[in-house]
């Protein structure tokens, strides 16, 4: 109980103090950048997480769609691309700082995400300690899979595959198979210690697992898409699998040792750690995480 307690202070209090300038932006301050990735497929990079487009005769499809304020300026560099309505949207989870748009965007887009979104956008759990209200039916995803599905649209075959219990209990990884390209979603946060949202069925184990399993079936040339971060390489991916592995062992064997949270997040991880804590999960809240995931039964 201490250290759900203590997990739940450190992240409210992150919360707050990110919400300034991401959980709730001013869509004034918002601008939107888009690179280029390969062929006909990009990234987009607003105020919350990372949206990929595929763009063609047949319409735009995005992965994603960042927070509510910044639907519109979504919206107009996606006009750049060919069309500010896209065809489909794809949610790779719940979280707002990808789902969001749906509200904007729902009217005359497809969403399409797995039937856990679903139920979690229908209900959302708390998160941060904050409650979020039920989405509108329009916002909802109205496609929903449960173990993998594939759009063929502008020549491509864009496979979604669920990877379950990482970030959340609905994650999905989207596979731009022809051009080479995968967006992760917030199974990878680039060089950073992730988000893993327990009271939405994440688990660090299975994160570990997931992304060593993501390793294996992604093409070593590939160009992939981090919920958050700069569009990043499969060296870059088996970086961070090792990073989540060992800081994870470090815990859980102190864990193993008797030690209670508060003496493993005073010794802290080593150095070479420190760029990974400092992100929107910090060191102190990324140990509370791995040692509550470890504690559930």
């Amino acid at each position: 109980m201490i250290s759900f307690l203590f997990l739940v202070s450190i992240l409210t209090s992150l919360a707050f103090a990110h919400g300034n300038d991401s959980h709730f932006p001013r869509s004034q301050d918002v601008t939107v950048k888009t690179t280029k990735i390969t062929g006909n497929v990009y990234m987009l990079q607003g105020r919350g997480g990372n949206i990929g487009a595929i763009v063609g005769p047949e319409g735009i499809l995005i992965v994603d769609d960042d927070y509510k304020a910044v639907s519109q300026k979504l919206a107009a560099a996606l006009k750049e691309l060919g069309s500010d309505k896209p065809r489909f949207v794809l949610n790779t989870h719940w979280h707002g700082d990808h789902t969001e748009g749906n509200e904007f965007f729902g009217k005359e887009s497809t969403i399409v995400a797995h039937i856990n979104v679903r139920k979690r956008l229908m209900d959302p759990p708390t998160i941060f300690g904050q409650k979020t209200a039920p989405y509108q039916l329009f916002a909802l995803p109205i496609v929903t899979y449960t173990e993998s599905m594939t759009i063929h649209l502008n020549g491509e075959d864009i496979r979604l595959v669920h990877y379950p219990n990482g970030h959340t209990d609905g994650d999905t990884v989207i596979f731009f198979e022809k051009a080479n390209v995968v967006h992760l979603g917030d199974d990878f946060f680039t060089g950073r210690f992730p988000f893993v949202d327990l009271d939405s069925g994440g688990s660090v184990q299975g994160l570990i697992n997931n992304v060593a399993s993501l390793i294996t079936k992604i093409p070593t040339d590939a160009k992939l898409i981090p919920g958050h971060g700069p569009v990043s390489t499969h060296a870059d991916l088996k970086a961070y699998h090792a990073m989540l592995l060992e800081s994870s062992k470090i815990v859980t064997d102190a864990m193993k040792a008797g030690k209670s949270l508060e003496e493993i997040q005073k010794t802290g991880l080593p150095e070479k750690f420190k760029e990974a804590g400092s992100g929107f999960i910090k060191t102190e809240a990324w140990i509370a995480t791995v040692h509550r995931s470890y504690s559930m039964k």
